[in-house]
């Protein structure tokens, strides 16, 4: 569901109008807001369409990537050093979601045959998570569009406005924890 329920976005001079009745808002920063939330939609409903092409949704493929980003250090790792999140606790902080909403997710991809669950070698008690061949074949085969995608939705952005585009959104990120407000 979009976080923005707008289909036309208010013209700034409404904007300046709503400020005379209420002195807090704030019309370029209300603009940018409402420009980054409609952008942010529009952009997640693209990739959106493309996963639901593959027939995933966006959190499975975000376990997957974890997982194979998780597979792809291994390798670069030493024997029995592993980086990233290996269980579903570990995956459900790195996605940002709760433990039960993880299960489900790993639930799935593994009645999919993308992921399996296995017992840890160093504690009995924990299970760990890993790809199957099928979820890496499946990743090979849908990867290459998904990133061709993504760079389709950025070609208009020069590779220097990218790079500002970036430091700016940091910046927003960094206000939006709950610390800085």
């Amino acid at each position: 569901m979009p976080h923005l329920m707008l289909k036309d976005l208010p013209r700034y001079e409404c904007l300046l109008e709503g400020a005379k009745k209420y002195p807090e808002l704030d019309p370029s920063a209300c603009e940018a807001y409402l420009n980054l939330l409609r952008t942010g939609d529009d952009v997640v409903s693209v990739v959106d369409k493309s996963l639901a092409d593959h027939q995933i949704s966006s959190g499975r493929f975000g376990v997957l990537m974890l997982l194979w980003n998780t597979s792809k250090r291994s390798h670069e790792c030493s024997e029995g050093e592993h980086k990233g999140p290996r269980t579903p606790a570990e995956l459900a902080e790195a996605a940002g979601v709760s433990r039960a909403t993880m299960t489900g997710l790993i639930d799935t991809l593994e009645r999919d045959d993308f992921v399996r669950r296995k017992p840890d070698p160093h504690d009995r008690r924990m299970m760990s998570v890993e790809l199957t061949d099928e979820g890496s074949a499946f990743l090979n085969r849908m990867l290459p569009g998904h990133f061709h995608l993504i760079a389709e939705l950025m070609e208009p952005l020069s590779e220097s406005e990218r790079k500002t585009l970036v430091a700016l959104l940091n910046k927003i990120l960094q206000r939006s924890s709950p610390k800085s407000i």
